[in-house]
């Protein structure tokens, strides 16, 4: 067994719960959840989220250094989460790259602020109604 957490746009959680329903597998926990990667929350692409109020329509620009391009904010430096969807479920060894690959369809727009997906080994399940264990408790 393995547990899929995927942290997504806001915008593509629907669609993604449908794929996930089509493909057998609609037991998803979802949550809320804010986040920044690399660019430090810096947004300068308006379609990141439709929804993203303003305050996240940073101004910014690159700046060069020795090897590459430096993010450099033009407005005061703040702590900017963005709100994303994290999305876990618990799944058999045998769909993991089938769910991953629909994911990654789905989710890949090719600008900063996809999200990640993460694959984690899970030792073992329980269903607490039943009592049943690892792979039935799953199903």
């Amino acid at each position: 067994m393995k547990e899929i957490t995927a942290i997504i746009r806001r915008d593509k959680l629907a669609e993604t719960k449908t794929v996930l329903d089509e493909l057998g597998y609609p037991s998803v926990s979802i949550q809320s959840v804010d986040g920044r990667g690399k660019q430090r929350g810096a947004v300068c692409d308006s379609d990141l989220d439709p929804e993203l109020p303003d305050k996240y329509c940073t101004s910014v620009r690159l700046t060069p250094t020795p090897s590459t391009y430096a993010l450099e904010h033009t407005l005061p430096k703040v702590a900017l989460f963005v709100p994303k969807r994290m999305l876990t479920m618990v799944v058999p060894d045998d769909v993991v790259s089938k769910i991953v690959k629909s994911l990654i369809k789905i989710n890949q727009t090719g600008k900063t602020g996809d999200g990640k997906i993460f694959v984690s080994p899970i030792e073992s399940a329980l269903r607490l109604r039943t009592g049943e264990k690892d792979g039935e408790a799953i199903s």
